[in-house]
């Protein structure tokens, strides 16, 4: 196995997609919340990359890598991920869904312009 690089999957890692919607009136709570997960997720060992993107009609879409299952657990599992997770249900999201799946194939691809 190589060196996990953001944008190149492997075969094995971990990808979560969480997709959401944000109650307007936690939006600023959120986004401090966010800063300090992301970097947490961050700093985890196995991590790879995260990617949100947001949609015309609100709706934003999560993309999280790790490495492989045990590093995906700890993230998962980590208290403050956790705590996290409850004040989305509790104060942040109108609604949410999530899938998780480990990566049975990959390719990539980079267009090199010709010199």
């Amino acid at each position: 196995m190589g060196t996990d690089v953001p944008g190149r999957p492997r075969v094995g890692q971990v990808v979560t997609v969480f997709r959401n919607r944000l109650r307007p009136e936690h939006e600023d709570a959120y986004r401090d919340e966010l800063a300090v997960v992301t970097e947490l997720a961050r700093s985890m060992p196995g991590f790879v990359e995260t990617k949100t993107f947001v949609a015309e009609d609100g709706e934003r879409c999560t993309v999280v890598t790790f490495a492989d299952p045990a590093a995906h657990r700890g993230w998962r599992d980590h208290p403050r991920h956790r705590e996290a997770q409850l004040n989305g249900i509790s104060d942040y999201y109108s609604e949410y869904s999530i899938a998780v799946g480990e990566t049975t194939h990959a390719a990539a691809f980079t267009h090199t312009p010709p010199t």
